[in-house]
C-alpha cells in the first residue's frame, strides 16, 4: 500500500494560518455581527482582518483577542488598569494623547498613510521616540498598550465602521474623544 504525500503548506499558510470564513465565523460566534450574509464591504473587511491579524495570533482564541479590541472599546475600562496607569506616567503620555486628539479630530478615516503620518507628526512634533509615542497611542485608540500588533488593529477600526459593522464599532476619532474625557 502506497503512502499518500501530504503536500507542503505553503509559506502564506504557514506564517498565516486564518482566512476570511475565520474571521467571520469568529465575528459571528462573539455575537459581533448576528446575519449569516455578509456584504461585500463586509467580506473584504474579514479578508483584511485575516491577512493583518492572522499571521499575529498563535491560534483562534488570539485571532479572537485582537478581533475584540476592534468590536468592543471602553476608554473608562482601559483607564482602570494598572497597565494604562503606567503609560500615562511615563514622560510626556498626555502631549501624546493631546496632539492625538488633535490629529485625528482634523481628518477622515485612519487608513494606513494616515496612520503612518500620525505617528511621524507625533515622533517629529514631541521630540519623542517610537515607545513614548505609539504605547500612548496604543492605549488611547485600543484600549492596550502593547507591541506592533496593535498597530494593525487601529488599522481595522475605522474600516470595520465603514464596512456597516454594527454601530458598536467606535471609529479612532470617537475612540480618542471617549478616552480624552476619561482623562482627570
Amino acid at each position: 500500500m502506497a503512502v499518500e504525500e501530504i503536500p507542503p503548506k505553503s509559506d502564506v499558510a504557514i506564517l498565516n494560518p486564518f482566512s476570511a470564513a475565520d474571521v467571520a465565523a469568529l465575528l459571528r460566534e462573539r455575537g459581533w455581527i448576528s446575519s449569516s450574509e455578509l456584504s461585500v464591504e463586509q467580506s473584504a473587511w474579514c479578508e483584511r482582518a485575516a491577512f493583518l491579524l492572522g499571521p499575529q495570533a498563535a491560534d483562534r482564541e488570539a485571532l479572537a483577542g485582537l478581533l475584540r479590541l476592534v468590536f468592543e472599546y471602553d476608554a473608562a475600562q482601559a483607564m482602570a488598569s494598572v497597565e494604562a496607569h503606567a503609560v500615562m506616567t511615563r514622560y510626556a503620555a498626555r502631549d501624546v494623547i493631546r496632539l492625538l486628539a488633535r490629529l485625528l479630530l482634523d481628518d477622515g478615516p485612519c487608513t494606513p498613510e494616515r496612520f503612518k503620518e500620525i505617528v511621524t507628526t507625533l515622533k517629529e512634533k514631541l521630540d519623542l521616540r517610537g515607545r513614548e509615542v505609539l504605547h500612548p497611542l496604543r492605549l488611547a485608540l485600543v484600549g492596550r498598550a502593547g507591541e506592533g500588533q496593535l498597530d494593525r488593529v487601529i488599522l481595522l477600526v475605522d474600516a470595520a465602521a465603514s464596512a456597516g459593522f454594527p454601530a458598536n464599532v467606535k471609529t479612532v476619532r470617537e475612540r480618542v474623544i471617549e478616552f480624552c474625557s476619561t482623562l482627570d
